[in-house]
Formats: structure tokens, sequence, C-alpha cells
């Protein structure tokens, strides 16, 4: 209705130790209302009415884990390219959900291609807001890179650094550092990113945030994606080239793995210094 103009989130809950529950949904939300503001639309609802909203969702649903999907939207009483003095609408959808990118893919990693399409410009669009518009070029990167055989899509910024995958950050491991692209490539802000900077902190790792080429990721020893959907999913091979080195080449490395379990660690209620980052249902 108008063209595209609208916020979204994708948030999981989790089949706990303690039940199920919601992983870090007061972030999820923040950052939904941050991404309204930067799109001018006001959300007629608090952050507290939102969070209680996807709770209720995955309750009534009787979902025990499973993805949500918050969506903010410009009612219909105007059209056009200014919207404003319309009402903004809110939904709350939810459904299971397994391995975003497949079961053997958590386990051996999967093949990347790099993506004839670009990330977003911070001069073309507010690349920090989770906005639908701005996954028009994700869904075609990874059409085009699903249609040549590869798993997922691999995007450079606009000067040819690594940005991010069609929908993750990306993580690149060389000789026991861990390498990021900083957020001025255009990457989102991901909280699951986030989430890897405290256990790489746990694990006693470095990371650091800087602009890295196509080759870097080529040679190096390991590199992984992350996201709500794809959550710690290790890249074995990018542009038919193996990653990795070793007993390792082609494959999950090691400092991948120790990141994963870590994670599921959290996600599923089994490190205590987390369970704050869980919404019980």
């Amino acid at each position: 209705m108008h063209y595209g103009c609208g916020a979204f989130e994708g948030v999981r809950a989790y089949n706990t130790v303690n039940g199920p529950a919601i992983f870090r949904l007061q972030e999820h939300t923040e950052r939904l209302f941050n991404s309204a503001k930067i799109l001018r639309m006001a959300i007629p609802f608090t952050q507290e009415q939102v969070n209680d909203a996807q709770c209720a969702v995955i309750r009534e649903n009787k979902l025990e884990s499973g993805y949500l999907r918050p969506l903010t939207w410009i009612g219909d009483k105007k059209l056009g390219v200014s919207p404003k003095g319309n009402t903004i609408h809110l939904m709350v959808a939810a459904w299971a959900w397994g391995a975003y990118l497949g079961e053997e893919g958590m386990r051996r990693g999967i093949r990347v291609k790099t993506s004839s399409y670009t990330r977003h410009h911070v001069n073309i669009t507010m690349t920090q807001a989770k906005a639908v518009s701005n996954y028009t070029n994700s869904i075609l990167a990874n059409m085009e890179a699903t249609d040549d055989g590869y798993d997922e899509a691999l995007l450079l910024d606009s000067s040819g650094f690594v940005s991010e995958g069609a929908g993750e950050n990306i993580f690149v491991i060389k000789n026991g550092v861990i390498y990021t692209p900083d957020l001025s490539a255009g990457a989102l802000n991901g909280i699951t990113r986030n989430t890897v900077f405290h256990i790489a902190k746990d694990l006693g790792l470095e990371i650091v945030q800087k602009r890295i080429t196509r080759d870097e990721v080529y040679i190096a020893d390991e590199a992984f994606f992350t996201g709500t959907a794809a959550e710690v999913t290790p890249i074995r091979e990018l542009d038919r080239i193996e990653l990795g080195k070793g007993d390792y080449v082609g494959s999950r490395g090691p400092i991948t793995e120790k990141i994963q379990t870590a994670f599921f660690d959290i996600v599923n209620g089994r490190n205590p210094k987390y369970a704050h980052w869980l919404t019980k249902v």
C-alpha cells in the first residue's frame, strides 16, 4: 500500500530447560520501535504491550518454540508517498521454526556465493532500520544464490567490502582473532551479532570490527553467519573456494563450534549468566 514502508522484527522462542521463553525480547522490541522512529512511524502501543502481545501469541498458539514476526505498517486512509495522517498498525505472527539454513548446514557449514547485488549504502537508505523495503535486495540476492545451487548469498557494500549475508551478519576468524564488518559497511546491528560479542568475551576471544575484503574471507581459517533465524551457522565455502585449513578445510571450525555450543546453551536456558535474556512465556 505504501511502497514497502513498514518495520518488522524476527524474534525466536525456545523450549528452554525452564519451559518456553523468548530470547532477548526487550532488545528486539526496542529495535522495532527504533526502526519505526527512523521511518517516522509512531507505534500506538507501549513496548511493554508489544512484549506482552508476543508472549500471548506463543501461548495461544501452544508453541514450545518458534519464530515471531512483529510487523508495523501504515494504514490506508491516505495513499501516496506522503503517508502522514494515517493510522499505524501492528501485528504479531508466530509459527514453528527449525534450522533456517538446514540441520546439515549447522553441522557441516553452508555454501555461499558473493552476490551481484549490493548492500544498501547509508546515503541511500537508513541501514539501521529493519525496514520492510530494505529486504528487496536481500530477497533477490538469496534467489540468485540458491538458483545457482548455493545455500545463501554474501553482499558487499558499495565500495566492494564485505557487508553481510542476505539476512545475517558475518564473522571471519584468522589466527584465533574474530573479525566482523563494522556497521559503516551497511550491516544491521544484529542482536545475535551482539550475543556473539558476549560469548567471545566469555571464551577469551578477541573481536575486531573492521573493513573486510572478499579475499580475506577466502583465506580465513573459519567463517560463520549469525542471525535470529540463522542462529550461528558455519560457512564452509565461498564462491566455490573451501574455507579453513588442516583438518577443518571445508567444514565447521573449532572456534565456530565453541561459539555455537555456547550460543545454544544460552538460548536453551543452560547458562544462568544470561537467564535475564530469556522472557518466560
